[in-house]
């Protein structure tokens, strides 16, 4: 299984911030289907003294048709939200994106009502610098 691009800096990212990366990558599987999340990851959470837990798939949009990236992005997201739903309801899903994405494609008006429809959450990653740019619940 290939790993994205960007891998290792949203990993790198996540764990600057404090996650444990429990699994690189997250195996899911439920009703005869395998699938693979990217990234999955923990961390404690003091206040409420219990862990919060995340998957995370991370793409990079580096094909020549951006909107071709995101329907396999979202598909790919729709069906892995699912599983985890089934199998493991308190992990919470994120889309990784990279920032110069997010600052063109994902602020247009269809993205926009896409992801709010969707309900996604994203994590906007910086590849130039690596890391962590933005949490968007």
């Amino acid at each position: 299984m290939a790993k994205d691009k960007f891998h290792d800096a949203v990993k790198n990212g996540l764990i600057k911030e404090g996650w444990i990366i429990t699994n690189d990558p997250l195996f899911l599987q439920f009703g005869g289907v395998d699938l693979f999340v990217d990234l999955g990851a923990e961390k404690l959470i003091a206040a409420q003294k219990d862990n919060q837990k995340i998957a995370v798939e991370i793409k990079s949009f580096l094909s020549y048709s951006v909107i071709s990236d995101f329907h396999q992005a979202v598909g790919q997201v729709m069906n892995y939200r699912l599983i985890l739903q089934q199998e493991e309801p308190d992990r919470v899903l994120y889309l990784a994106v990279p920032l110069d994405i997010y600052e063109t494609f994902f602020k247009l008006e269809f993205t926009q009502l896409a992801i709010a429809n969707y309900q996604f959450k994203l994590i906007v990653y910086d590849t130039e610098q690596g890391g962590i740019v933005q949490w968007i619940s």
